[in-house]
């Protein structure tokens, strides 16, 4: 049955309707190989927006979820917030007792308050309110800004890759192993920089890079089936199965150490489209015009450690990336 233009749709309709009212888990929606076409249609960046916002419609698990780690990263904004409200409450209570004795000060008379100390002291509540009120909502901005990128490193771990042995793994497994980089923009440009990352290799290799490649457009990765959204069933099958949990597997002592044994200096993507999709995503969200060339240094640990326009020079990179067995690399794991 050939893939219809509506089929994205009702397919976010049915994964809407299953994380409000079976409480399914939205990783398992990344995880599904099944889901690879759906995951790069603008109704599943829609769908995972609304997933992260949150709501009656969709469910509050994945904002759950994505709250928790944003705990982790900033575990003192729940603190600071605290004291915003008690502040602005306590200045508020005072402005209450100071606006009385302010009309007394404007009447004037026998007792009166100074006017000028009155409306000294109601300023100060005032712009205390205004700060603490201030601060509080960009401290939420900040969180909404974090929650929306722990939700893009989360489909950024999702994402699969071919090593050079041919085996298929998720960047998730590759997490404390090796600093991927990716390389993303026309061809002329990303194999230039291939090219010349070669003069550096063993150095970058002693850091644990590995060098990921996008070309916009292009790539040699297995064609979707025009049935539905599932990819071939080669891909699918060597890629691990649904609801598997990857983190726990990769953390196997044996499957580390072969796993490591089959990392080389290059990996090919896997499902390009997804990959164009989160890395113009990450573009918009730094302010960067969506298609133009960019590389991505992602951390030890599968965050981003920083990103820049054009590709890399590699030098640099050498000099910034402390080797594998430094206290540095371990500390960032």
């Amino acid at each position: 049955m050939p893939t219809r233009r509506g089929e994205p749709k009702k397919a976010a309709e049915c994964l809407r309707t299953a994380l409000r009212d079976y409480n399914l888990k939205f990783g398992t929606i990344l995880n599904d190989p099944d889901l690879a076409s759906l995951r790069a249609s603008p109704e599943f960046k829609e769908l995972q927006e609304e997933a992260r916002l949150g709501g009656e419609d969709i469910g509050y698990s994945f904002r759950r979820d994505l709250k928790l780690i944003s705990e982790v990263q900033a575990p003192f904004r729940g603190v600071r917030r605290f004291f915003y409200v008690a502040f602005s409450a306590a200045a508020g209570i005072s402005l209450l007792f100071t606006v009385p004795r302010l009309f007394r000060a404007i009447k004037g008379g026998d007792g009166a308050p100074d006017i000028w100390e009155t409306v000294g002291n109601a300023g100060i509540n005032i712009g205390g309110i205004i700060v603490l009120v201030a601060l509080f909502f960009w401290d939420n901005k900040k969180e909404e800004e974090q929650l929306a990128q722990i939700s893009r490193n989360e489909t950024l771990s999702r994402l699969p890759l071919r090593l050079s042995t041919n085996r298929i793994v998720e960047l998730v497994q590759l997490r404390d192993t090796v600093r991927p980089v990716i390389l993303a923009g026309k061809k002329e440009s990303v194999s230039s920089a291939l090219q010349k990352a070669e003069r550096f290799r063993t150095e970058l290799l002693r850091r644990g890079v590995l060098l990921v490649p996008v070309i916009w457009g292009e790539g040699r990765t297995p064609q979707v089936e025009k049935k539905g959204f599932g990819v071939s069933k080669k891909a699918a099958t060597a890629l691990p199965s649904i609801g598997e949990d990857f983190e726990k597997r990769a953390q196997s002592i044996t499957a580390k150490s072969k796993l490591k044994a089959e990392i080389r200096f290059k990996a090919e993507v896997i499902s390009l489209e997804e990959w164009e999709r989160w890395i113009r995503d990450q573009q918009e969200s730094e302010g960067v015009t969506p298609g133009e060339d960019v590389y991505i240094i992602l951390r030890l640990d599968g965050r981003v450690r920083r990103s820049g326009k054009g590709m890399p020079d590699w030098s640099q990179i050498v000099q910034e990336l402390p080797p594998m067995e430094a206290l540095l690399s371990k500390l960032e794991r």
